[in-house]
């Protein structure tokens, strides 16, 4: 099955969540220039060009843990010096990055993953987690993975809108 069919219960309700918090995210972007996606507007180091790049690597990346395990996140207990700046850079806008090329690249990602939702055959089918000292549980189901990106884009779109409505006052809702 395809998103394009018709689809109803649990991979309906997964894919209107996703598509309903995706849509707050970008949202946040709207009429801004590449450089005003790139600005720190708080005390934080986040901006929401590189909020979004954040978010479009993370699900990448859960949607390879899905189909490849834990290989496909790697073991973050040997992370090097390097890969945590590569993982920094994904929080923030580097030269020659566009809006525009970072909200296509989130596209692309959230097509794929939404293909996935529609085509595992089993929301249950479960991998062992990466090695990582922030996870207690053991093994997580496609379904719990679906969620957590959920629960990623929700909070992360909150964060958008603060920065946001302190870069010049535009807000999301209300």
């Amino acid at each position: 099955m395809t998103v394009n069919e018709q689809m109803t219960g649990e991979r309906t309700d997964l894919l209107a969540m996703l598509a309903k918090h995706r849509h707050f995210l970008r949202f946040t972007t709207r009429d801004l220039t590449d450089e005003q996606a790139g600005l720190r507007t708080t005390a934080s180091e986040l901006c929401l060009g590189g909020l979004i790049k954040h978010v479009t690597s993370g699900e990448r990346n859960w949607a390879n843990f899905i189909l490849d395990g834990p290989s496909a996140m790697g073991d973050f207990t040997e992370m090097t010096e390097e890969d945590w700046q590569r993982r920094a850079d994904e929080f923030r806008m580097l030269p020659g990055e566009t809006l525009a090329g970072v909200l296509d690249a989130y596209a692309e990602v959230a097509r794929r993953t939404d293909d996935l939702v529609a085509s595992l055959p089993d929301l249950d089918a479960v991998q062992p987690l990466p090695k990582a000292p922030w996870f207690t549980e053991t093994h997580w189901s496609a379904r719990r993975v679906f969620m957590h990106i959920i629960t990623e884009t929700a909070q992360h779109a909150g964060h958008a809108d603060i920065i946001r409505e302190s870069l010049d006052g535009a807000k999301s809702m209300g």
